[in-house]
């Protein structure tokens, strides 16, 4: 498969500290992609410098053949790079479908979708979360779980070409979790390109095809979930004895 989204030695560090290293990899077209790593090991940060959300120091990020690098971040979701946050900060004094509108909103008029029925499209993102009779409740009545649904809601509605989340079950129970996985499982079916970044062990294994562990800002090792877990460095710093 071609690759949808190519970082080549990609680096950031803030003041005298590296949080990455000339970090590079691949991700293709429809893959599900797992991160992981400990706390600090430059996770989120190199998520950031995809979204834009941080400029990268060094190095080239390249979405759908296209150098992204010095984009703001606005623009690279108009690309279709979309993600989610580890703690979802919804709109409080909008409903739910308020909330997933506002990036609808944002899609219509930037891509030129005339005729996009905003509220009617809000409201079949949000059932596709399992949230349709919530559609019309304020975000401070869910519960965890349907917080973290709303959040994959709101990223879903720029029509992402690649989806990032960022500890997406953070959290959440067992079933929660399984839940979550059912859902996030029939965004790739549906042909939407994953990057997961998560501490839940069993559900990146399910989830990945394949998966990079960072370590202090640089990879430690690259495989599939099988060859992960047998790794004797991931072993060692991350999963433990």
């Amino acid at each position: 498969m071609s690759a949808l989204l190519t970082v080549r030695g990609v680096s950031k560090s803030f003041g005298g500290f590296a949080a990455l290293a000339e970090v590079s990899l691949e991700v293709a077209q429809g893959e599900r992609f797992g991160l992981i790593g400990p706390n600090g090991s430059g996770k989120t940060t190199l998520i950031n410098c995809v979204s834009g959300l941080l400029r990268n120091d060094a190095g080239s990020i390249v979405f759908n053949g296209e150098e992204v690098s010095r984009l703001p971040a606005y623009q690279r979701t108009r690309r279709g790079i979309a993600r989610s946050f580890q703690v979802p900060r919804p709109f409080s004094s909008m409903t739910l479908a308020e909330n997933v509108a506002v990036p609808l909103e944002y899609v219509a008029h930037r891509r030129s979708l005339h005729g996009t029925d905003v509220a009617a499209e809000a409201r079949a993102i949000l059932a596709r979360m399992g949230l349709a009779d919530r559609a019309d409740a304020p975000p401070g009545s869910l519960t965890q779980v349907d917080l973290r649904k709303l959040e994959l809601a709101r990223a879903l509605a720029v029509r992402p070409r690649l989806l990032i989340l960022d500890e997406v079950m953070a959290g959440l129970s067992p079933v929660e979790v399984d839940e979550m996985l059912v859902i996030i499982l029939g965004l790739s079916r549906q042909g939407v390109t994953i990057v997961m970044i998560e501490h839940i062990m069993r559900a990146i294994m399910r989830f990945s095809e394949r998966v990079v562990c960072l370590d202090a800002g640089r990879i430690m090792a690259e495989g599939t979930p099988a060859q992960i877990v047998q790794d004797g460095d991931v072993q060692r710093i991350y999963l433990g004895d």
